[in-house]
């Protein structure tokens, strides 16, 4: 069975995320909330901690290798400080890691090192598609073979930095099966939209709507490997990246309630509220344990690792909502003004039902 105990290198890795999340992210993320922008060279210093560099062998100009368990580690203790900060950072994983589990060895060698070798760079991927239900595997947007081409039609919501991306993954339907394709900046028939999107959260990362119009991409630049792999890698860091923003709402609040006096008696002494703050805690706990399993399985390749990932991130998306809403609650009236964090992380929380294929680890 898979180690509680985080080895040395992931300890290390955890602890310089964690300094960068709580000296670095948090503090900023309000300010990067209200200006709809990060603050210049936050994303970057984020970048230099080789948490994607960590994850690619040195043949592909890396430093380690690919492990799951220790993406999903990283991710949570990202998203503790902020999440969109946290997404930023993981962009360009979006690019790399489909390329290192789906890809050819030419793709691998051609396409992974230019990202890795350089400093923080717009290369992300398209899945998420504005329609209603919207399901990975069955997606409209279509790649028809054309010769040595593929042509890509279809439309893209939610593309993290598309306006500036140097390269994207478009996810296409073939023939009912699900697969990415590499496309560059400025491909004809390729565009992007002039607005950001506007959600209820999130306002610092930039997402984009892409339209492909007969895209025309060459057939060597199809992943032809296992889609599963990509979406259950997905489903995982999803999941982690939930905990780490419900983590943030159950700390903030316990601390609330310790401090906060009402009628004489702290919030943290009320029974009703006690139980809450402990029910949070469990809920977190026990998907930390499913993430972990899974992340665990998908490492070693262990039979229905891809349903364990399902099961994560669902169980996720229902626990992030529950506590993050029960953190506003805690901290009564002052849990829904600006000054406190928890009214922000309850809106991160909300959009995690659709957040497939904004982050990957």
């Amino acid at each position: 069975m898979y180690s509680f105990e985080p080895n040395e290198e992931q300890q290390m890795l955890i602890d310089a995320v964690n300094r960068y999340a709580e000296s670095d992210l948090r503090p900023m993320a309000e300010e990067a909330e209200e200006g709809g922008k990060f603050p210049e060279g936050l994303v970057e210093k984020g970048w230099e901690m080789g948490v994607l560099q960590a994850s690619i062998p040195e043949a592909y100009g890396g430093f380690g290798d690919y492990s799951s368990v220790t993406g999903a580690l990283a991710a949570e203790e990202l998203a503790y400080g902020d999440l969109p900060g946290a997404l930023a950072v993981l962009t360009p994983n979006l690019f790399v890691l489909p390329i290192l589990l789906a890809g050819s060895e030419e793709q691998k060698e051609e396409f992974i090192p230019p990202v890795i070798e350089m400093e923080w760079k717009a290369y992300t991927a398209a899945m998420i598609e504005p329609i209603f239900n919207f399901d990975p595997t069955a997606l409209k947007t279509t790649a028809i073979a054309d010769g040595d081409d593929f042509i890509i039609s279809g439309k893209k919501t939610y593309v993290p930095y598309a306006k500036d991306a140097e390269m994207m993954i478009v996810y296409a339907n073939v023939d009912g099966v699900t697969q990415g394709f590499i496309v560059p900046a400025g491909a004809e028939g390729l565009s992007v939209g002039e607005e950001q999107n506007k959600l209820m959260s999130m306002h610092a990362l930039p997402q984009y709507d892409v339209v492909l119009e007969n895209v025309r991409v060459p057939a060597a630049n199809r992943l032809e490997g296992d889609f599963e792999a990509v979406i259950a890698a997905s489903r995982v860091a999803l999941a982690a990246l939930a905990i780490g923003v419900a983590k943030a709402s159950l700390d903030y609040a316990i601390d609330y309630a310790k401090e906060r006096d009402v009628f004489g008696v702290k919030v943290a002494q009320k029974q009703a509220i006690a139980f809450m703050m402990a029910e949070m805690a469990m809920e977190i706990e026990a998907t930390r344990m499913l993430t972990w399993e899974a992340a665990w399985m998908l490492d070693n390749d262990k039979e229905d690792a891809h349903k364990s990932a399902y099961l994560a991130a669902t169980g996720a998306i229902d626990m992030v909502m529950m506590v993050t809403d029960r953190g506003v609650q805690i901290l009564g009236g002052h849990g829904y003004i600006r000054e406190h964090p928890v009214e922000r992380w309850m809106r991160n929380g909300r959009g995690f039902a659709t957040f497939t294929g904004l982050a990957i680890v």
